[in-house]
């Protein structure tokens, strides 16, 4: 018996998935309770105001963040604060940082 998919509120279709990596390159897929959304990396603009709107308030980073990589998906994960506080832990994932390497001459 074959494993039916099961249909995630919010899911895009292939095609739409693949105009969105044409675009800004590496795509995720993030899924909670029942919905999916579908982010980009941050911007190094966004990570700048992020950190400066975060000062007050430690969530408005994820919030920030959380709309500049927004492509589509479920917008309760958005609106809905048990959604939003269950992604604001990937967000961080999002943030890829290389290593650098200082040599003196």
């Amino acid at each position: 018996m074959e494993k039916e998919e099961k249909t995630l509120v919010g899911q895009a279709t292939p095609k739409q998935i693949e105009a969105w990596k044409k675009q800004y390159g590496d795509i995720f897929a993030v899924t909670v309770d029942g919905g999916i959304c579908y982010l980009k990396k941050p911007s190094r603009k966004a990570l700048g105001y992020a950190s400066f709107a975060s000062k007050n308030n430690p969530l408005n980073f994820n919030e920030v963040i959380l709309n500049d990589c927004w492509l589509g998906g479920d917008e309760s994960i958005r609106t809905d604060d048990s959604k939003f506080l269950g992604i604001s832990g990937a967000i961080a994932k999002l943030i890829e940082v290389k290593e650098a390497e200082i040599k003196k001459l």
